[in-house]
């Protein structure tokens, strides 16, 4: 790289690092003349990037395919309510900029895919991984691994979350020497069904970040081969150290995985298309005529106690979270005409699935949850 000068504009805006001995000019530089592809620019990614912009990063990428969500915006600071409905990557852009008009920002508005992960992170020095997916956090690893690229990565749920830096090139783990497998498809609920503290993504997003900055800026000691715990309930923090293995697929002595691969396929996720035939399956339309009618089913809710506070169908007959309903199945009658349902109908695609398991034929899932009911049904029923 050729060298790169600050502007007096420039010296100015970051004066408080240039004053920091172990800082100062040299390190602003690097800054200035280093780049950062952050995938994702939601919970995690809203701070990292204002952090990175603020900092002085020359270039930023941004990719991302989602548009801002009012829901989006308790933890999503890089966003607000003038953008929603706007994509991500551009309502990010336009708030980087404003905060620094010395930086650049590429928007890539875009899955990341096999297809597309090495073109994507090839021009830049550091990949951030500030997603939320199995899929995605593997693919990232993976490319990151086969380009040599330090790979910070942060993990959010509830109240609980971690960061690290994987980098074998610098002699630490990947990914893969921390979770060899994915778990199990819908083992783990996303934010979405278990929630998440909003200024969790603000500490675990400004950890990344920090990261981000020294290895740009060369300085200090990064979270190579150690696993920072963070929870919030508690404010505790804890390290763990990791060791890369071996017996990596990826960055081992004998790496067998040499190439991008179907990262959906192998953390055991398909496609979004139900698996309930039609039988099994009602529109908030059709259960809403039958429920005062002498057909009415009767209503099986399986979220979350917590969750009715927010919402519910009038009308519901019982409550039984999903992950109990096995244990439970002899509180309900087989042969009652039944319906379920849930926040989007996920879950009560699940316990569909579960109760034909168990014997009960007149069962249904109600198509899009609660949110769609709100949408066909009753508008003011608030959503979540």
């Amino acid at each position: 790289m050729t060298d790169v000068t600050l502007s007096n504009e420039e010296i100015a805006r970051y004066s408080r690092h240039l004053i920091l001995p172990e800082f100062g000019m040299a390190a602003q530089r690097k800054l200035k003349q280093g780049s950062v592809l952050l995938i994702g620019t939601g919970g995690l990614g809203s701070p990292l990037a204002l952090y990175l912009a603020a900092a002085g990063v020359g270039h930023i990428g941004l990719v991302d395919f989602d548009v801002v969500d009012e829901s989006n915006l308790q933890r999503q600071i890089v966003h607000g309510t003038a953008t929603i409905g706007v994509a991500k990557t551009e309502s990010a852009k336009r708030r980087l900029l404003d905060l620094n008009p010395h930086i650049e920002i590429s928007t890539f508005e875009t899955q990341i895919t096999s297809a597309n992960a090495i073109e994507l992170m090839q021009p830049f020095d550091v990949i951030v991984d500030g997603t939320d997916n199995f899929p995605t956090r593997y693919l990232t690893n993976d490319a990151s691994v086969m380009l040599g690229k330090p790979n910070v990565y942060g993990s959010i749920f509830r109240f609980e979350g971690q960061a690290t830096v994987f980098s074998p090139k610098d002699g630490g783990p990947c990914y893969r020497c921390l979770y060899p497998e994915p778990p199990p498809p819908g083992l783990v609920p996303s934010c979405a069904e278990g929630g998440v503290l909003g200024v969790l993504p603000g500490v675990i997003g400004g950890i990344q970040a920090n990261e981000a900055i020294k290895l740009l800026a060369g300085i200090g000691e990064t979270l190579v081969g150690r696993l920072l715990l963070y929870d919030a309930l508690s404010m505790r923090f804890r390290e763990l150290k990791l060791r890369r293995d071996p017996k990596c697929p990826v960055c081992g002595e004998n790496p067998t995985v040499t190439e991008l691969i179907d990262y959906e396929q192998f953390c055991g996720i398909v496609p979004e298309v139900t698996t309930l035939s039609n039988q099994y399956e009602i529109t908030p339309k059709e259960l809403a005529a039958l429920m005062d009618s002498a057909e009415r089913p009767y209503l099986l809710d399986v979220r979350n106690p917590y969750e009715v506070e927010i919402a519910a169908i009038p009308g519901t007959d019982k409550l039984i979270p999903v992950d109990q309903l096995p244990e439970r199945l002899s509180e309900l009658d087989s042969a009652r005409e039944m319906v379920i349902y849930c926040r989007s109908g996920a879950r009560s695609g699940r316990a569909v699935e579960l109760l034909k398991g168990a014997g009960f034929r007149k069962v249904k899932n109600l198509v899009g949850g609660v949110l769609r009911w709100s949408d066909d049904i009753d508008p003011t029923m608030p959503k979540y």
